[in-house]
């Protein structure tokens, strides 16, 4: 070679030096652990699209939950099934304060006090009869407005409950302007929004439909974000600053490394992104084929998310990484 002898596999010769010189390392304390669970049971329910995750009873949630803190999990993000008898047009049981979801908050608070962060999603597709993330118009398009009234009064149902953070999901137009008024309204100033702000229609989501116990009907094209599209999540991500977001979102994550990174260049607020039920469940099978190294997989697909810019990500795998990387 020339001089001078420039040779960067230097720095990468000995496992220690590789960890010495690592530009992106993952830590437990940013990841966040999505949990589901489940009225009227009495025992976990195994999801049979998501291996190794399950529908929680109060029961196995707080023991699901206590795994994670004590692994170091950053924070909790807990979403509500509900018997289906209890589903209806408007989605009413995410409103009732004896309703799955705010009894999990709940617990949890009660549990854990402020020694997590205690998330809850927001979002009204779990509850409604039809699957859709809002109340139905006469057309059967989803309404937005009369879809934002509902959210204000959920928001300030899940901070009664005890959410230190709530997680409008909907993709409704003005939901984070419309939960940090109603928050802040019901004196709720301390409780932060995580704005699910650039949500995409994409096909990863099969296995988490499954784990709510989805009764969609058709499909949510009109108000999830269009695949193709980048500048429109920078307007999103924009239009929910300034509504008073705490938090931007990336959902997928994977398919959408490009917009979190174009996001963390925008933003001063912290990024998240949700690697969701089908990304974990592509890498399972792969793994379960013998296809590829499962544990490896694992934390490139995490390092890959950090180092596109998510200062947090939630992974149905936070306690097992945690637990490896802790």
């Amino acid at each position: 070679m020339s001089f001078p002898d420039i040779r960067p596999r230097r720095l990468r010769r000995t496992p220690a030096i590789r960890r010495l010189v690592e530009e992106t390392r993952l830590s437990p304390a940013e990841l966040i652990l999505p949990l589901f669970l489940k009225d009227g049971i009495t025992e976990p329910k195994p999801i049979s699209s998501l291996p190794g995750v399950v529908q929680h009873s109060r029961e196995s949630l707080l023991k699901a939950a206590h795994d994670a803190v004590s692994a170091g999990v950053g924070g909790l993000m807990l979403f509500g099934v509900p018997d289906n008898a209890d589903k209806d047009e408007t989605g009413s049981a995410g409103l009732d304060p004896d309703g799955i979801l705010n009894v999990g908050v709940r617990d949890l608070r009660s549990e854990f006090g402020d020694a997590t962060v205690i998330m809850s999603d927001l979002c009204l597709d779990e509850f409604t009869s039809h699957g859709h993330c809002g109340v139905l118009a006469a057309d059967g398009s989803v309404d937005n407005d009369a879809t934002l009234e509902i959210y204000g009064r959920m928001a300030v149902a899940q901070a009664e409950a005890g959410a230190h953070m709530v997680g409008p999901s909907g993709m409704m137009d003005g939901q984070i302007g419309v939960v940090r008024r109603a928050l802040d309204a019901a004196g709720h100033q301390d409780v932060s929004i995580l704005a699910y702000s650039a949500k995409y229609a994409g096909a990863f989501y099969g296995p988490f439909r499954e784990a709510v116990e989805s009764t969609l009907q058709g499909d949510r094209r009109q108000y999830q974000q269009d695949p193709p599209n980048l500048r429109e999540a920078l307007r999103e991500v924009d239009l929910d600053v300034a509504e008073g977001a705490d938090i931007v979102m990336v959902k997928p994550a994977l398919p959408y490394l490009d917009v979190i990174a174009a996001i963390r260049e925008r933003v001063t607020v912290p990024v998240a992104a949700y690697q969701v039920s089908g990304e974990y469940s592509m890498v399972e099978a792969a793994a379960a084929n013998g296809w590829i190294d499962r544990e490896r997989t694992i934390l490139e697909t995490l390092t890959s998310i950090k180092r596109a810019g998510a200062q947090i990500t939630l992974t149905y795998w936070a306690t097992e990484v945690a637990e490896l990387i802790g």
